[in-house]
């Protein structure tokens, strides 16, 4: 852990600082003094402008390491503080993206002439770094503690051959206790007895003596001990079989044939659901780190993880073309730099569909790693080919550059909203003007985290002071109301812990019409003045014709302002035939409004699901599931998708 870090001035101005534990103040003033004035510590030779912390040799101080990073055409030193005790390996890397986010932010106050004040607003993009940096250390540092104790638990030959552990004092040597199986692996060794025989066996080391014809059978000693004999497990089977297991038998509307007197609701609370349970263990989540309020007291989600990478990116690029760019020798230098600038240049050039065939195929491919489906990757290139053909290139222009260039014009346009989707200001329309609650379904087929996406798009309403009423309209799958209670009750204790809005579960059980109970939700939230209501439905198979026609009803009964269906962005080329069926399932009348993509941090760079679902059906992505807590959704960023597609 940082004790602390400060950018200052060459000339001992300290622009911004953070501090985790005291620092004495000579502390910092010891590192100017022996190494910008008295020069004691000096830097590797290098001619760059700008040095890393990997080219500065580690300061030492008491108990403290500082390790440290320049601009020196700013004049600009930021130093990170921490105890040398530690081994903190990505301070190095700490240090460098703080350089480039600081120079990026704040270069321009810097710059300027006489400038004696510079607006520091940098805590939230030091605490994401800081979080960012530390979780990745913590994640490659335990693959391989899983390993050593892996191989701590594979025991070799000769340890398999050695001489077993001392019996306990009062037993027979060589005789094994039934609790001593596993050797302890605790530090501390136990103590030994003060006695020489313990006065009380302990359980598990009674020794009992074989019995001869005039002591107790073996059946007796079996009843006395709990076990079951033989006997009795044959008893047992008998009756079982006697009885039998009778099958549930379902209707073709998918109810239950069973006899009225025959419960089939496990979902009603008994005495030991109706206890109030604690959700004191429900983390309290960082608002900051999920989104900000507006002027107008609106909270809505940020992308600040996106603006801190783009920053980070385009540096790093920079830095390549620089890299690049630099001569490496006198005469291959120059016929390095010749060849590179005039490497596929046709300026001036009409291209025909022989000179994209071959670029048009690697984009292709490009796309399907990016896991574009087929269908979309094609129809995208076939899109930019005809835009192409016959189009004359400019001066110096390469056929890569300008095919990238109008790809990325391409997923731009596919993928920006033609309409608004500010869900705040919908919801205000709706509420105000109508008199009614804002309803939102979700649907989605199986496991692609319905409830879970409903959970965080009722929090983040919750930041808005928005009351809401979430439906349990799953009532096919086992456990999905349990689900949503639990879900229901952490978020109440969230709302009530930051003096939020209300949130209530209406429930109707299992077994019965999804449609019917949405309808009586809404008119429920009508009565009792909610401003929303989330309504969650079971999952089912865009192929099952049966399951999918129940949607066109619940249409009609619930009449939901905004249908969201959630697709996960681990789905491949399936993802177009999923959001085709449910774009049509609900009528002639009604399609989908949007689209929520969950497990986004699980597939890196290959977020291409966005672009095929949006591609087969036209309606955009409104969210972005990020994590597995309240606070992991975000908007879409259309320019920080378009450029991981085209890395």
């Amino acid at each position: 852990m940082l004790d602390g870090f400060e950018i200052l001035t060459t000339s001992g101005v300290v622009l911004w600082s953070k501090s985790y534990a005291p620092i004495s103040s000579s502390l910092i003033n010891g590192f100017i003094r022996d190494v910008f004035i008295e020069e004691k510590v000096l830097p590797s030779p290098t001619t760059a402008d700008d040095t890393s912390a990997s080219q500065h040799p580690s300061y030492k101080r008491e108990k403290y390491t500082l390790r440290w990073a320049s601009v020196k055409d700013l004049g600009l030193i930021f130093v990170a503080v921490y105890q040398s005790l530690l081994h903190l390996s990505w301070v190095d890397k700490l240090l460098e993206n703080i350089r480039v986010l600081f120079v990026d932010l704040y270069g321009d106050q810097v710059r300027k002439p006489h400038s004696t004040v510079v607006e520091c607003n940098f805590d939230d993009y030091f605490d994401q770094q800081v979080k960012e940096l530390e979780c990745s250390a913590e994640a490659s540092q335990r693959t391989p503690q899983i390993t050593r104790n892996d191989e701590n638990l594979k025991t070799s030959p000769d340890e398999e051959s050695e001489d077993p552990p001392p019996p306990i004092p009062g037993l027979l040597a060589g005789r094994k206790s039934p609790n001593s199986a596993a050797p302890s692996t605790d530090a501390t060794p136990t103590s030994t007895p003060d006695t020489s025989r313990p006065s009380t066996p302990l359980n598990g080391h009674l020794l009992s003596a074989k019995a001869t014809r005039g002591g107790t059978s073996r059946r007796a000693r079996k009843a006395a001990s709990g076990k079951p004999t033989a006997v009795d497990g044959l008893k047992e089977k008998s009756v079982g079989k006697a009885k039998g297991k009778q099958l549930r038998r379902w209707d073709a509307d998918g109810m239950a044939d069973e006899d009225e007197d025959v419960p089939l609701d496990y979902s009603a609370t008994s005495d030991a659901d109706s206890r109030p349970v604690s959700s004191a263990g429900v983390e309290p989540v960082d608002m900051a780190a999920s989104g900000m309020r507006t002027s107008k007291g609106q909270y809505i989600l940020k992308d600040l993880d996106d603006e801190v990478h783009s920053i980070l990116q385009s540096a790093k690029q920079k830095n390549q073309h620089t890299e690049t760019s630099k001569p490496t020798g006198v005469v291959g230098s120059s016929l390095g730099a010749i060849s590179g600038l005039f490497r596929n240049v046709i300026g001036g050039k009409v291209l025909t569909k022989q000179d994209l065939e071959k670029p048009m195929k690697g984009m292709e491919d490009l796309l399907l790693k990016k896991n574009v489906a087929r269908e979309a990757a094609v129809r995208l290139c076939e899109g930019v080919e005809r835009e192409l053909i016959g189009k004359k290139t400019g001066s110096f222009e390469s056929i890569d550059t300008l095919l990238r260039t109008s790809l990325s014009s391409s997923l731009t346009k596919l993928l920006t909203p033609t309409t608004s989707l500010s869900l705040l200001t919908s919801i205000t329309n709706i509420t105000t003007t109508q008199q009614c609650p804002y309803t939102i379904s979700i649907v989605g087929v199986n496991g692609v985290g319905k409830s879970t996406s409903l959970s965080k798009l009722a929090f983040f309403l919750l930041q808005n002071n928005l009351s809401l009423l979430i439906a349990a309209c799953d009532t096919f799958r086992s456990g999905a109301v349990e689900q949503l209670r639990v879900h229901a009750r952490n978020l109440k204790d969230l709302s009530d812990r930051e003096n939020l809005g209300r949130v209530e579960l209406y429930e109707k059980g299992y077994g019965k019409d999804a449609a019917h109970i949405a309808r009586d939700a809404v008119a429920y939230a009508k009565d009792h003045h909610f401003d929303v209501v989330l309504i969650d439905t079971a999952g089912r198979r865009h192929n099952d014709a049966r399951l999918m026609s129940s949607l066109e009803k619940f249409a009609e009964l619930a009449r939901p302002d905004k249908i969201l269906m959630v697709g996960e962005a681990l789905v491949g080329t399936d993802s177009v035939m999923q959001a085709r069926a449910f774009n049509a399932a609900f009528g002639a009348k009604r399609g989908l409004d949007g689209f929520i993509i969950s497990k986004c941090d699980t597939v890196g760079e290959m977020v291409g699901v966005l672009v095929s679902m949006v591609h087969a059906t036209g309606i955009p992505v409104v969210f972005l599931g990020v994590g597995q807590h309240y606070g992991d959704l975000r908007t879409v960023n259309v320019g920080n998708v378009v450029g991981l597609l085209m890395s």
